[in-house]
């Protein structure tokens, strides 16, 4: 099972104080819009998400189709087939994608210890 680009997304209070913060550790602004509340910050193979008011608690992500730089992958897994292949291996889901639907689309899962995960397929 191929999950693509892996990274972090953070719940922040103030986008650009956590921005000020991470920029200091060496991140580097690579896409998002802050005027919407949200930026993606990378330092090396470290990716980051900064989110303010979008949603409760940190997220663990994964983007089928990326690479860590947010490229697109000639040949990656389609979330639909990710999907199944959780179904068929016991996994719930606490979100499903249209299995009827093609392109971008989202599933999103609970670890044992209450972790969310997100593997969100943008394209």
């Amino acid at each position: 099972m191929k999950l693509g680009a892996f990274s972090v997304s953070l719940a922040v209070k103030d986008i650009h104080k956590s921005k000020d913060f991470y920029e200091k550790l060496g991140f580097k602004y690579k896409g998002g819009n802050i005027d919407q509340n949200w930026i993606v910050l990378k330092n090396e193979n470290a990716v980051i998400g900064l989110f303010q008011g979008m949603f409760e608690g940190n997220i663990i992500t994964f983007n089928p189709g990326w690479d860590g730089n947010a490229q697109n992958l000639e040949e990656f897994d389609d979330v639909r087939a990710i999907q199944e292949q959780l179904r068929n291996a016991g996994i719930a889901l606490t979100a499903e994608a249209d299995t009827q639907s093609e392109g971008p689309a989202y599933i999103t899962l609970t670890d044992p210890d209450g972790n969310n995960i997100l593997i969100d397929q943008h394209r």
